[in-house]
């Protein structure tokens, strides 16, 4: 056996030729696999542009083991775990997080699915509209739009300028000939010499491995295909090209460099620090974002965008930029790094340390380095230099080095006294909660739900304020940025006049990241005028952004005299979890010199019991999209657990009645949603051909059929859902989100426990009375549509 270069990390290629990657990592709490196969669009037959993609589809259709209501989407929904499958130019990643107890299951369904697809005439047909449903939004989707025109300025024979995602005309099915094409392809690629399984979670890497040797065990064994190299990404005398579009302004780098090099250079071409590139644009008031990103790496071939998001003056000045960009790359060529690689190196370091086991899993089939070498440096060095040969004119700096990333000295764990162990924690004594020397802030609590003796923690701030939020200013982009590279991911969420931040991950740098937040929202410029409109996403996802605004308006208006001080008048009030008693103190003198006053008592959002409500929201396009949200008639826990089970006995058959019967939209949904503490069951379709009346009627018909479905379910899954509530298996992020739902609804810390044991004594009786209620809209019912109300709520 090869010893692993990290003692928690092993690489080694089984039997028959299946590449495996496995990472045992104690702290995780679910386990996860990702499986590539070195197949993708680019690998498909020329005459069938979208078979590898329709591939992808076909194999998660079910097997004779595994039917789709058994297959790995459904078994692993069903644990409330994650699943998809993604293709790219020249891969194909298929990818789950579960519970550790299920994991062997769901790895064998994966393992079946990918050996033994019928691919069935009928299901093949079936599955061909979806795309064609895909096709014809991606078709109307402006961003989609704009990814092709950028890349028009490839060489005519490269594969990337080509179509790839397949729709009726491109995958004839009934044709022998695609058949073959079909079949041969799956035969070449799908076998076990073509794959690299990635798994990670809590076990030892001898129950990984001894995982991977049974999943080995099932695929077709067959040995390494070489894909066969894509012609010249440009001309022979040309390496790089502008790409200019109302407001933005892409620049395509073709080169032969390393992953590790290019994501170096990313990092600080799109660092937001004062003598940046980003900042001198923002001054001169030419760009408002930069992002670069490496777009295509493949077979020594690689093309790095880099894209610049215009103010109205930069649409003036691209050649300036162009300048400006040439004079930053000179600069950063002739730069010393040895900062900048040891700072990149605590980034890389702390974003392994705060990743999940799915995020784990898809970097290691990755297979970066972790540190950017000699070599990586010099052929980024030897890149820089054909790009730009005159000495830098601009007086640039390189980024200072992110404060949240340094490593305090360690301290010895508060909160336990002699005698005391782990489990002891939240039993503190009074003797010990007043040496802490805190001054308590009356609507700032801290739970003890989740254990404070891991890494990991979480804090919710939310403000209340007189009138809807402005847009968020640079300062907390800025924030956002330096707390996710040093593992704490920062949100901002506003929805009507509420203000959330919430913040997860290590909770060591917390503190600081409150204190600096509270600097910055003292700032005169934090806010900003709203930028210009951003690219209009598909309806469905714009009517997801607009429901929680919706929701928390709803028996609410803002108050048309608000002060212009937003913080005048503000009220907020916060909830941390997970954190240890030196960090609570920290946070606790932090967030008492946050803006606004923090208050005990919040807004509740008006209940809509009986009623039905319809809001219209403008979306690009012409496709017709619904959502249905239908909160529980009251707050209390018994409900909420009737409507979890609701939710978890009607999501598969949800999508199979109406995306796979009914065929009536590729994006088909549903399950839980919480809002402001209110907890509902949310239904979603949007569909290419189909109008709104003809996607609400057969959501009200499933709906109606939920009773018989309960009497007819062997297993209403009590067991399975309340496993998922348990503390010592929620990935912190989470439990999290659940404890503050918890407590804007007015639940105790020990919200978990008794949530758990009603999901888990739920009877059949109870859930078809529950069935009933939501038939009646006894909590309500509320749809967002981009047309007008139909049916019932006419």
């Amino acid at each position: 056996m090869p010893v692993p270069a990290h003692p928690h990390h092993l690489q080694l290629t089984l039997a028959n030729g299946l590449r495996v990657s496995l990472r045992h990592a104690p702290r995780l709490k679910r386990c996860a696999a990702a499986l590539r196969v070195a197949a993708g669009s680019h690998d498909a037959p020329l005459a069938w542009p979208g078979l590898a993609h329709f591939l992808e589809h076909l194999l998660f259709l079910g097997t004779e083991a595994f039917p789709a209501t058994e297959g790995l989407m459904a078994y692993v929904q069903r644990h409330g775990g994650q699943v998809n499958a993604s293709t790219r130019e020249r891969t194909t990643d298929f990818f789950f997080e579960v519970p550790t107890p299920v994991f062997g299951d769901a790895l064998q369904r994966l393992g079946d699915m990918l050996a033994h697809p019928r691919l069935a005439m009928d299901e093949q047909l079936r599955e061909r509209e979806v795309l064609q449903a895909e096709f014809i939004a991606w078709s109307q989707d402006a961003e989609a739009q704009h990814q092709v025109a950028i890349l028009q300025g490839l060489a005519a024979g490269h594969p990337l300028r080509g179509f790839h995602a397949g729709n009726r005309d491109s995958l004839p099915v009934p044709r022998e000939d695609f058949q073959q094409g079909l079949r041969g392809f799956y035969q070449d690629f799908y076998q076990s010499g073509q794959m690299t399984l990635s798994l990670a979670g809590p076990q030892s890497l001898q129950e990984l491995q001894a995982l991977a040797q049974h999943f080995a065990d099932s695929l077709r064994a067959g040995p390494r295909r070489l894909q066969q190299a894509p012609p010249a990404l440009m001309g022979d005398d040309n390496h790089r090209y502008p790409y200019l579009h109302k407001q933005q302004l892409h620049h395509l780098i073709a080169c032969n460099a390393p992953r590790e090099a290019l994501e170096f250079l990313c990092t600080w071409l799109n660092a937001t620090a004062p003598g940046g590139l980003l900042a001198e644009l923002q001054a001169r008031g030419w760009a408002s974002a930069l992002h670069a990103r490496v777009l295509y790496l493949f077979a020594g071939q690689a093309l790095l965008d880099i894209g610049f998001t215009l103010q109205p003056q930069g649409s003036q000045q691209p050649q300036a930029i162009e300048v400006l960009l040439n004079d930053w790359l000179r600069f950063f060529a002739d730069s010393d790094w040895t900062g900048l690689r040891e700072e990149y190196a605590r980034l890389i370091d702390r974003q392994r340390q705060i990743s999940g086991a799915l995020a784990l899993a898809r970097q290691d089939s990755e297979n970066l380095a972790t540190q950017v070498s000699e070599p990586h440096c010099q052929a980024l060095k030897n890149l820089l230099n054909t790009l730009q040969s005159a000495p830098a004119q601009q007086a640039w700096q390189l980024p200072p080095g992110n404060p949240f990333l340094q490593q305090a000295p360690q301290k010895q764990r508060p909160g336990l006294i002699r005698g005391q162990t782990s489990a002891h924690r939240g039993l503190r004594t009074f003797a010990q909660d007043r040496s802490r020397g805190r001054r308590e802030l009356p609507g700032l609590s801290f739970s003890q739900a989740l254990p404070a003796d891991s890494d990991e923690g979480a804090l919710y701030l939310r403000w209340q304020l007189n009138s809807p939020a402005p847009c968020l200013g640079t300062p907390l982009q800025a924030l956002q940025t330096n707390a996710r590279q040093a593992g704490v991911e920062l949100s901002f969420e506003a929805a009507g006049n509420d203000w959330l931040l919430k913040m997860s991950g290590l909770h060591e740098p917390m503190p600081a990241i409150v204190e600096q937040l509270a600097r910055d929202l003292a700032q005169p410029d934090l806010w900003q005028q709203a930028p210009s409109s951003p690219p209009p996403q598909m309806a469905i996802r714009e009517l997801l952004k607009a429901l929680p605004t919706c929701m928390a308006d709803t028996g609410r208006s803002a108050d048309v005299n608000a002060s212009p001080d937003l913080w005048a008048t503000a009220r907020w009030q916060g909830l941390g979890m997970g954190l240890p008693a030196a960090c609570e103190m920290a946070i606790n003198n932090a967030t008492a010199r946050l803006p606004g006053q923090c208050a005990e008592s919040g807004h509740k959002t008006q209940p809509i019991n009986g009623q039905y409500r319809w809001q219209t929201v403008a979306t690009d396009g012409n496709e017709a999209a619904l959502l249905l949200f239908c909160p529980a008639p009251s707050q209390s826990l018994a409900d909420e657990a009737d409507w979890r089970l609701l939710a978890h006995l009607a999501q598969t058959p949800f999508y199979q009645r109406l995306r796979v019967e009914l065929q009536l939209g590729y994006a088909v949904f549903s399950g839980i949603r919480q809002l402001n503490g209110q907890t509902g069951l949310l239904f979603g379709v949007q569909s290419p051909n189909v109008a709104l009346a003809g996607l609400l009627d057969p959501i009200q018909a499933f709906l109606k059929q939920l009773p018989a479905l309960i009497k007819g379910s062997e297993d209403l899954g009590n067991t399975t859902l309340a496993q998922q509530f348990s503390p010592q298996t929620l990935p912190t992020t989470q439990a999290a989100e659940l404890l503050w739902q918890a407590h804007l609804a007015g639940h105790g810390a020990d919200y978990l426990e008794p949530l758990q044991q009603l999901i888990q004594t739920r009877t059949r009786q109870h859930l078809i009375d529950a069935a009933q209620r939501l038939n009646q809209a006894a909590g309500g019912w509320q749809c967002l549509a981009n047309g007008a109300a139909v049916g019932a709520f006419q």
